[in-house]
């Protein structure tokens, strides 16, 4: 007698162990990962963050990745604004307030109500863009002094610290009209037409195109 085929669905349920039941650490703090997928954090990682200051002491490899990943990633996208990117915020710090549209204009100072080191941060950016821009190196120490007390902001006190080493040099290019701009853009051109004429020729022709260039 022939025996009947095997029915798939048998399969499962042999492949559904007791060991898929079984709870884990992480439980605990589903609730949360789930809240926070829903208010627009997407990053695992800051995820996990999140969780070890509330005292998950598990790895992040095994745990909240393959979570993030096999269950939230499956779920409806979060509804809303999304934060904007670090990028986005960025260029929004670097870019004169002039220069910035109305749109970014508002979504910097909606970041910066959410963030008060951003505050700071921007203080200290246009300062220093108002140094460069009007030459005005005798504000330095001031300014490293000033940056080099803002110890939430580990970056920028780093910046400051590693201006005093040397700060004779950066003074003097934040006061003195003379700059090497021309004298790069000659040295980038030169690399550019040696790198064009590579293997192609001798030395004749390249210092013929550089010189009369």
């Amino acid at each position: 007698m022939f025996e009947s085929p095997p029915n798939p669905e048998r399969f499962k349920e042999l492949f559904t162990g007791q060991w898929q039941s079984r709870g884990t650490p992480l439980d605990a703090y589903k609730p949360y990962l789930d809240q926070r997928w829903q208010e627009g954090c997407t990053n695992a990682w800051k995820l996990w963050e999140e969780l070890c200051e509330q005292g998950y002491t598990r790895g992040y490899n095994n745990s909240v990745r393959d979570y993030v990943s096999r269950v939230l990633r499956g779920k409806p996208q979060p509804v809303g604004p999304r934060p904007p990117s670090p990028r986005a915020v960025t260029r929004w710090i670097l870019t004169h307030p002039d220069a910035l549209t109305e749109d970014d204009r508002l979504q910097l100072k909606a970041a910066l109500a959410n963030c008060p080191e951003l505050t700071t941060l921007v203080e200290h950016v246009r300062t220093f863009a108002h140094m460069v821009t009007h030459l005005h190196g005798d504000y330095l120490p001031q300014w490293i002094e000033s940056a080099r007390a803002t110890t939430d902001l580990i970056g920028l006190s780093r910046f400051a610290h590693h201006l005093e080493r040397d700060l004779d040099a950066v003074t003097a290019g934040l006061t003195q009209p003379w700059n090497s701009g021309v004298v790069e853009g000659h040295v980038n051109r030169i690399k550019m037409l040696k790198r064009q004429m590579y293997g192609r020729a001798g030395f004749e022709l390249p210092r013929e195109r550089v010189i009369l260039a």
